[in-house]
């Protein structure tokens, strides 16, 4: 019988970024390393929290520095190899919103586009199917009143 190698644990946190633009509200989506679309997310630091982790993460992916933590939203997780061996991979997300400032993609972490789009637009054009379920839940959670206007 093969032996079964146990997965290392991997936690990350991220950010569904709202903003409303032009009375509607609008998501902050990314082009990923990988040039699949996603929502900005990275590793926790040693010593770190989520919620702060997912402010970091998306400050440094996006550049915007005015960032309100909101709600956390859901945590995803996945399995992938890296160097050969298994990893499952826990990411927190949290809802957070941005007034001002323009978003800019972050070369040096592989990000090539950052775009607003309504949850719509998000949900068709995500690449990943557990960010889409993320997507889905900030709706439930903007359409229940959990953000200031």
């Amino acid at each position: 019988m093969p032996k079964r190698t146990r997965a290392r644990v991997e936690r990350s946190a991220g950010g569904v970024v709202v903003r409303t633009l032009d009375g509607e509200p609008r998501i902050l989506v990314i082009r990923d390393p990988y040039q699949n679309w996603g929502l900005p997310k990275g590793h926790l630091e040693k010593g770190e929290g989520s919620g702060e982790a997912a402010v970091r993460e998306v400050e440094e992916e996006t550049g915007l520095s005015d960032l309100v933590l909101g709600a956390e939203l859901a945590t995803i997780d996945w399995y992938f190899r890296s160097d050969g061996k298994l990893v499952h991979k826990f990411c927190a997300f949290y809802l957070m919103e941005s007034k001002s400032g323009e978003p800019v993609p972050e070369a040096g972490e592989g990000i090539t586009e950052c775009v607003w789009m309504t949850l719509d637009e998000a949900a068709a054009r995500i690449s990943y199917d557990n960010a889409r379920e993320v997507v889905k839940v900030a709706r439930e959670a903007l359409e229940g009143g959990a953000r200031e206007s």
